[in-house]
């Protein structure tokens, strides 16, 4: 379960981060060069999602890194990477894989109540 959620974060940090080089760009666009009527508007929470951009990818690699050694801590990253991002710009076509997948991946983190090793994490 731990490998599992590695994959899982590692994959939702990378495809949050192509999802986040967008959302940061966007706004930096729209502030250089202004609105265009009709086709793109500012978004409501530039701070919001320029946050998101770049903090819930980094929580969700982190997370999957953590996984396998530190499975509460890595699970309980992915899961704020998931908050995040879905705070950040919602649930549409472009955040639905690194959303669930890091949602997945920090709940099977956490289901893997005992390690391989003799020590516990919980």
């Amino acid at each position: 379960m731990r490998n599992a959620a590695l994959v899982l974060g590692v994959i939702a940090g990378i495809v949050g981060m192509i999802v986040g080089f967008f959302g940061y760009g966007y706004t930096v666009a729209i502030n250089q060069f202004g609105e265009i009527d009709g086709l793109a508007a500012q978004v409501d929470h530039i701070d919001r999602v320029r946050l998101a951009s770049v903090v819930a990818p980094l929580l969700a690699i982190a997370g999957g890194a953590m996984a396998p050694s530190r499975a509460l801590w890595g699970g309980l990253l992915m899961l704020a990477s998931a908050g995040l991002m879905y705070y950040g710009f919602g649930f549409n076509v472009f955040t639905m894989f690194p959303l669930a997948f890091a949602g997945l991946g920090g709940l099977l983190a956490l289901g893997a109540g005992r390690p391989d090793e003799a020590r516990a994490h919980f």
